[in-house]
């Protein structure tokens, strides 16, 4: 199976705006399956009961196949759709986004309303964080002292996160190595070293890289 990069949520997060009195809350909030996004929505709305409305979207699946929105009674295509078109346009996968509306006594109009939804997701969007999950395999290199800084400066030009550095009478190197990079790095490495480094690979994962931090993930199937 075909292993790509993904966009999704590693942290939810909340934005706020305020649209002629009007005030849109965003809250985003990453899932799995859609269970999860009805849940999270059924909190949402009791959390925000006396709001006028509680709109959402949500997508699920590699591909988006799973996709879904609600106007909860705004007008028709003006609330749940365009809400789902910014993540469908920004690329997230795995995320439900729920937008509280409480009115302020003036009427926004189709357009402004479109606008307002639309802006409340990018808002609470911003306020989430977002990574980009990636197949890669857990690379240990063992070397003697005379290879630990021709190594360093491979895995440097190659942007490879080195995860850890351990220094006995050896030095071993772990690093996280994005699937398409390894064949290249391991060829640099040996000739960087002429044939004195050793490999050891681990297992395909999902990895990306948080606040400069490699955190892993399962494979999905």
């Amino acid at each position: 199976m075909e292993h790509r990069p993904v966009k999704t949520i590693y942290q939810g997060g909340s934005g706020e705006i305020v649209e002629k009195k009007s005030r849109f809350i965003a809250t985003v909030e990453k899932i799995r399956t859609e269970e999860e996004a009805l849940a999270f929505i059924a909190q949402q709305k009791k959390q925000y009961w006396d709001a006028r409305h509680n709109c959402y979207a949500y997508v699920a699946g590699r591909n988006h196949g799973l996709q879904r929105c609600s106007d909860d009674g705004e007008p028709n295509g003006t609330a749940g759709r365009p809400m789902l078109e910014v993540l469908l346009r920004e690329n997230i996968h795995d995320l439900v986004v729920v937008v509280t509306r409480y009115f302020g006594g003036i009427l926004l109009g189709t357009g402004g309303l479109v606008r307002a939804y639309q802006k409340a997701v990018q808002e609470g969007l911003k306020n989430s964080i977002i990574i980009e999950k990636r197949p890669g395999k857990k690379l240990r290199i063992d070397t003697d002292y005379n290879g630990i800084g021709k190594i360093q400066y491979i895995l440097g030009q190659h942007q490879i996160p080195v995860t850890d550095t351990v220094y006995t009478e050896k030095v071993v190197i772990e690093a996280m190595v994005a699937e398409e990079k390894l064949a290249l790095l391991q060829e640099a490495v040996t000739e960087g070293t002429n044939g004195a480094a050793h490999f050891n690979i681990g297992e395909l994962v999902e990895f990306a890289l948080v606040d400069g931090r490699v955190v892993e993930f399962g494979v999905e199937g």
